[in-house]
């Protein structure tokens, strides 16, 4: 098991919107497709940062989900764009991390 740690930086400015976005449409929708959605933040010393977490039972499952997700022409369509319009995309940075034996997380 691993999980993504996923950091962004939103337009200037636009980070509420993207948290609204966020929450009203991608994590409702990567769910659907069977996403894991650990954790949600925004960065409270950057007002344009934000950091999100995701659950991955082995590099099988994230293939698998990453298909589900961002080969829907849903995502495609619609998802995606508004994703590129709201966030730096060149500035977005993915940690894939293992937790520990002690880890809340394991």
């Amino acid at each position: 098991m691993f999980y993504e740690i996923r950091r962004y930086q939103t337009q200037p400015g636009r980070r509420d919107d993207w948290v609204r976005y966020m929450e009203d449409v991608v994590i409702p929708f990567q769910v659907a497709q069977g996403m894991s959605v650990t954790a949600s933040f925004v960065d409270e010393e950057d007002p344009d940062g934000y950091v999100w977490i995701r659950r991955f039972e082995d590099e099988e499952d994230r293939i698998a989900l990453y298909a589900n997700v961002y080969e829907n022409e849903r995502w495609k369509q619609e998802i995606g764009p508004e994703v590129h319009r709201l966030l730096l995309v060149d500035q977005i940075k993915v940690t894939r991390a293992v937790p520990t034996a002690i880890s809340g997380l394991r």
